[in-house]
């Protein structure tokens, strides 16, 4: 488990997965959902994963029935429950701190 750079994507995927914890989603749904470009949004999944942030799983159906690939689901753990919470809180933080900040003249 660690921590990562938030950045402006980070934040959007974990605001989006944040609207419903227990849900699962799919890649694709979740780019969307955020705003994100696909091939965005899959670095930042992996990366939420390997630090324990989210746990994924394969659908198990037949690509062929279904007339599409297989989709892998991602949900936040509990961890990253709270680990989104804090960076978005954090985020908020230093944007009213920032905007607060006014010239002297």
């Amino acid at each position: 488990m660690g921590t990562l750079r938030m950045t402006t994507p980070r934040l959007l995927a974990l605001q989006t997965l944040l609207d419903d914890p227990e849900q699962e989603r799919y890649g694709l749904d979740l780019a969307t959902q955020a705003g994100l470009e696909p091939a965005t949004v899959y670095p930042i999944l992996v990366a939420f994963e390997t630090v324990g942030w989210v746990s994924s799983r394969e659908e198990d159906v037949d690509a062929h029935v279904v007339g599409r690939p297989r989709r892998r689901y991602y949900r936040l753990t509990a961890t990253g429950v709270t680990a989104a919470r804090d960076a978005i809180a954090a985020r908020h933080q230093r944007s009213a701190r920032s905007s607060s900040r006014r010239l002297a003249w």
